[in-house]
């Protein structure tokens, strides 16, 4: 996992989209997400490798850096970190473990991950809070539920104000029936390339989550699917990917 040095140039287009500078506040946070494509039979050795970087960043208590990982089912793993504005994408994320152990130890920290996959980027996402439906306070990583579901439902060209139009009725749906089907709801942003919105569902693995969408169905009834109904008529695709949350390689700074 080696998030770019330099955002220069990311940083200078995104500056010119009023939507993504209006987009943090609120109800919204931004994260940059890191991506590898991991080669088949290369991902013990890439966890291996995010380990190691992991120990590195304990045992010198780097700052100005966290991430939470997340390993898809399709061989992929996403590193997630937070951050406030687009400044933070011209700084070097590493630079205080870099200047700790050394630029010749740094380096060989990211030696192995060259072997591991295919190709890798980094592109932002926001969270969208007043769309998303988690009525007992926002949380990405609760415990004991580290199974994900995440739908990508992709946005053709000037479909934006019905996608959240449908998102806005999901929500006030599941609000005005109680659902105890809770989901996270995020805006792609700069460096994708495609429109989509991304919902995220928890669970301790695939059969509770299986077991709360079958639940949710029968509580929503009809409502629900006509609104199903609708929602497929405004997204032009629909993508599932699972995977887990992955604690072991996820940094958080010790305060």
């Amino acid at each position: 996992m080696k998030l770019l040095r330099s955002f220069s140039i990311l940083l200078a287009l995104a500056l010119c989209s009023t939507s993504l500078l209006t987009a943090q506040g609120d109800n919204f946070q931004m994260f940059v997400v890191h991506e590898d494509h991991v080669k088949d039979g290369m991902m013990d050795k890439h966890i291996e490798a995010d380990k190691a970087l992991l120990k590195a960043a304990k045992e010198h208590n780097m700052e100005g850096m966290e991430w939470l990982a997340f390993q898809a089912d399709d061989n992929r793993v996403m590193y997630l970190t937070e951050i406030d504005n687009f400044a933070e994408l011209d700084k070097n994320p590493f630079k205080d473990l870099q200047e700790k152990m050394g630029e010749e130890a740094f380096e060989k920290l990211f030696e192995p991950f060259a072997e591991t996959f295919t190709k890798h980027g980094d592109y932002i996402l926001n969270l969208d809070k007043e769309h998303s439906y988690m009525p007992e306070g926002m949380d990405q990583s609760m415990e004991g539920m580290n199974y994900r579901e995440l739908v990508f439902y992709h946005i053709p060209p000037g479909k934006m104000d019905k996608a959240v139009e449908m998102a806005k009725a999901a929500r006030k749906l599941y609000e005005d029936k109680d659902s105890k089907a809770y989901y996270r709801l995020y805006r792609s942003g700069f460096g994708t390339m495609d429109s989509y919105f991304m919902v995220a569902v928890s669970g301790k693995d695939a059969a509770s989550v299986e077991k709360m969408r079958k639940e949710n169905g029968e509580l929503l009834g009809e409502e629900g699917e006509k609104l199903s109904s609708e929602i497929q008529k405004v997204f032009s695709k629909r993508e599932v990917v699972t995977g887990h949350l992955k604690p072991e390689i996820s940094y958080k700074a010790e305060n």
